[in-house]
């Protein structure tokens, strides 16, 4: 079995494309299947002031970008948790565990609060874009 040597910046890199990809994929869905007012109606629906709907939908899309970039991708991380958290609370808690159940439980939003968290600790890493526009001001 062929083991990888550890790399803290490629490992870095795999963990925010996955992460970034994930909060990118949410958003487009917001956009093109679900769009804005269906959004802004399905948060009304769950309690919720439907602007928040296309405000979340934005920044899972600009965040996404960000953190695929590595463009403050870890402050990007930091505030999209709360989202998660919140998704938790008003839509996938009452659903159970699992995120095949109807509805989808709480169990995916919140391992990804959780890598959204380990990425905010381990940072961008050295294949950040970040890394090379702010050089001199980290």
């Amino acid at each position: 079995m062929l083991i990888l040597p550890t790399s803290p910046s490629l490992g870095a890199l795999i963990l925010r494309l996955g992460l970034g990809i994930m909060f990118l994929a949410h958003g487009l869905l917001k956009l093109l299947v679900f769009t804005p007012a269906g959004t802004a109606g399905f948060f009304q629906s769950v309690g919720l002031p439907g602007f928040l709907g296309p405000l979340v939908m934005a920044a899972e899309i600009v965040g996404g970008l960000a953190i695929i970039a590595g463009l403050a991708g870890r402050y990007v991380s930091a505030a999209l948790i709360p989202v998660l958290l919140g998704s938790i609370v008003t839509v996938h808690g009452a659903n159970g565990w699992q995120f095949g159940a109807t509805g989808g439980g709480w169990e995916y939003p919140a391992f990804l609060a959780v890598a959204a968290l380990a990425h905010v600790v381990i940072g961008d890493g050295a294949y950040a874009i970040g890394r090379f526009i702010f050089r001199g001001q980290r």
